[in-house]
């Protein structure tokens, strides 16, 4: 097969330029599909995979679009070690030398991994990441007039919906080939436990997904600390929206994937196509949005934002804190958000934490016939994991592994030992830059203009190195956007503020026992 220039490809043999449409109809005339390398029909009917051949040259063409769209570093990082595996007629198999690989992989790059064997090779409907040495159990062919009846996919099987729904889209654009993030299948309404933390956010989210909310939440805002059901909730709205009205066009978007989506859109000169595209959807739902980065992908945010909510469509957005506390974001994106309504997801308490264990002890049962745990052991985990409803089922998950491999009954001994590490945990507070100029100058008694100004007397110095030593340890922010926060200073600034304070702590004990005192009244305010 040769290579592939300007929608043409010239053959390897003959050094014609010949269409890829023409050069495949002549190997189907022959006998031949391009793939198999087998003239049988009977070859193909049996579903035999992709050659040697055929299989790594597709693949290292979708590796070079990748390359192109995504960049030399972050293509490295995720694909570098990707491998072509196997095909099938409908099916083509990458494999990752790692479980992570795999999950990350499928989890963000999924629709587009799929578009673009697709335009490889129009017959495939699924791209299903494998970690290698894993056992892989092969998936039935699927064609357009012979709808499969398989099970569920694998979570990391990347599908495609039918070809008959392909052809249905508004603007003439293919559905699917803007299908957002996935969505996992587990999260839905009905797995998902609602009580005094969470019952408004669930019931503004189920209004949402039934289309009877439009213009009284626009923007719907939803903030919580990891694992409180942010996530849950959103790709619950998105199948309950989508299963309701099947003609509302209906997206789902991480900010990392919203990024990278823009991203190579600018970079292939399809900007306007692509935000043409989003502005058509009925409802957007953007996850994580904490992650939202970059002065001009913000700019186009906010344009899209705009645009969606004059036009009444319905935008909902989850974030892991208050519109007002998104200090990376463009002042224009935070105050359109903060014109909606924002609901807040709190800790879990002892009845709700009940209920979640509850619900996904009875699903383990289900899964493992004869799990057998005693109810004063789901009691302690309620009573004793608090921080949120993921450590809640990762203890679950634990206590169904000990009964696996040890083959013995849990007790409430084995329990302590085995979630030592999650009892009494608790969601540590988060502290804010503005929080720690605030503290420091109070316990320096300078003011705050003083550490953002140009002073550079002894005694704001080194009050200011202080703060953003603390802004480095006790903030998740970069070095360069603490630089901004004080007074516009460039990283390197910054970066030798932290190496002095560290110097100065391992021979000065006075100083470093008064910087533990700040760090306790931030996380204890």
């Amino acid at each position: 097969m040769g290579a592939i220039i300007g929608g043409r490809t010239l053959g390897a043999d003959s050094g014609d330029f010949r269409p890829v449409r023409a050069m495949r109809a002549e190997d189907e005339e022959r006998g031949l599909d391009g793939w198999t390398g087998a003239g049988a029909a009977g070859d193909r009917e049996e579903g035999i995979g992709v050659t040697d051949r055929a299989g790594p040259e597709a693949w290292q063409r979708v590796k070079q679009r990748l390359r192109a769209e995504l960049g030399e570093d972050v293509f490295n990082s995720w694909f570098g070690r990707a491998e072509f595996d196997d095909a099938d007629k409908s099916t083509v198999y990458i494999s990752v030398p790692t479980r992570f690989l795999k999950s990350w992989i499928a989890s963000h790059y999924a629709e587009r991994l799929l578009t673009l064997w697709q335009e490889e090779r129009p017959g495939i409907v699924q791209v299903e990441i494998i970690a290698r040495g894993s056992i892989r159990t092969r998936s039935p062919s699927v064609t357009p007039d012979q709808p499969s009846d398989a099970p569920p996919l694998d979570p990391a099987a990347i599908a495609a919906p039918p070809a008959p729904a392909l052809a249905a889209r508004r603007g003439g654009e293919v559905e699917g080939q803007f299908a957002g993030s996935p969505v996992d299948p587990r999260y839905t309404f009905e797995s998902f436990c609602d009580g005094s933390a969470n019952r408004v956010a669930h019931a503004a989210a189920r209004a949402v997904a039934e289309g009877a909310s439009l213009n009284r939440f626009n923007p719907l805002y939803i903030h919580a600390g990891v694992g409180r059901g942010k996530t849950h909730l959103l790709h619950a709205i998105t199948r309950a929206a989508r299963r309701a009205d099947p003609g509302r066009k209906v997206v789902y978007l991480t900010a990392e994937h919203f990024m990278f989506r823009m991203v190579a859109a600018i970079r292939n000169q399809s900007a306007i196509q692509f935000k043409e595209t989003l502005r058509d959807i009925d409802l957007l739902l953007i996850d994580d949005m904490q992650f939202l980065q970059g002065k001009s992908v913000q700019q186009e945010f906010c344009h899209m934002l705009n645009a969606l909510i004059d036009g009444a469509r319905q935008v909902v957005v989850a974030s892991d804190r208050p519109p007002a506390e998104l200090e990376t974001l463009d002042e224009r994106v935070r105050s359109r958000l903060k014109g909606g309504v924002a609901f807040e997801i709190g800790a879990p308490d002892l009845e709700l934490r009940r209920r979640i264990i509850a619900s996904r002890y009875a699903l383990a049962q289900d899964q493992n016939p004869g799990l057998d745990i005693p109810e004063q052991v789901l009691e302690y985990v309620a009573q004793s994991v608090i921080s949120n409803g993921r450590d809640l089922e990762g203890a679950l998950n634990r206590l169904v592994a000990q009964w696996q491999f040890t083959g013995h009954t849990v007790t409430l001994a084995s329990a302590e030992i085995t979630l030592r590490d999650l009892v009494g945990a608790r969601e540590p507070r988060r502290v804010r830059i503005e929080d720690i100029q605030r503290v420091v100058a109070r316990h320096f008694n300078v003011s705050k203009a003083d550490l953002l100004s140009s002073r550079r007397t002894r005694t704001i110095v080194r009050p200011r190195q202080i703060a953003m030593y603390l802004a480095k340890m006790l903030t998740p922010r970069s070095l360069p956007e603490i630089g901004r926060r004080f007074g516009g200073r460039d990283h390197t600034t910054v970066l030798h503020a932290v190496r002095k304070i560290e110097e100065l702590i391992e021979g000065d004990k006075s100083l470093a026992d008064e910087i533990e005192l700040l760090k306790r009244i931030m996380t204890d305010e």
